[in-house]
């Protein structure tokens, strides 16, 4: 029997078009507005381009040469200081389900914190029950209101973790 092993690792140039097809395809899956979200949002196509933001970093889960899915943090425009934002953490529908997206999740916020950042922000739709439960088991508390100035108006779901 032979046990195909996950990759957790930093994005690369030809993850780009797996990466934006999931994202867009998670977000149609759902029937989620495609404006007002990562689906519209052109850096979509292009993450490796945007993560080389500074205060950045983009994770990769891939198994068997197949990109699954990915999150980074991004230090979006107008959080306060020391937050970063969770974003763009989508998988594939076969990889849901399956502790791979806590993986990437938990190396996200080892990466926040070692860049200094003291608290964690993400956006999300009820929609997404099972990230959403996900993101309240492991510490996230819900908003009444988007912090900062992401651009993703149809977000209707704000929450914010302090980071360990």
């Amino acid at each position: 029997m032979i046990i195909s092993v996950l990759s957790i690792r930093p994005i690369q140039f030809s993850d780009n078009i797996s990466l934006a097809q999931i994202i867009k395809s998670s977000i149609e899956e759902l029937h989620l507005p495609t404006e007002g979200t990562a689906h519209s949002d052109p850096t979509t196509n292009d993450l490796l381009t945007l993560f080389q933001t500074p205060g950045s970093f983009y994770w990769v889960a891939e198994q068997e040469g197949s990109v699954l899915g990915g999150c980074g943090i991004y230090p979006s425009n107008g959080l306060p200081a020391g937050y970063c934002e969770l974003v763009r953490f989508f998988l594939t529908p076969v990889a849901r389900g399956k502790g791979i997206g806590l993986a990437l999740m938990q190396k996200s916020f080892q990466t926040a914190i070692e860049m200094g950042y003291t608290h964690c922000y993400l956006e999300s739709f009820p929609e997404m029950k099972q990230a959403v439960a996900m993101y309240e088991r492991n510490g996230f508390t819900r908003l009444n209101a988007p912090l900062g100035n992401t651009g993703h108006f149809s977000c209707n779901v704000w929450m914010v973790k302090k980071l360990q």
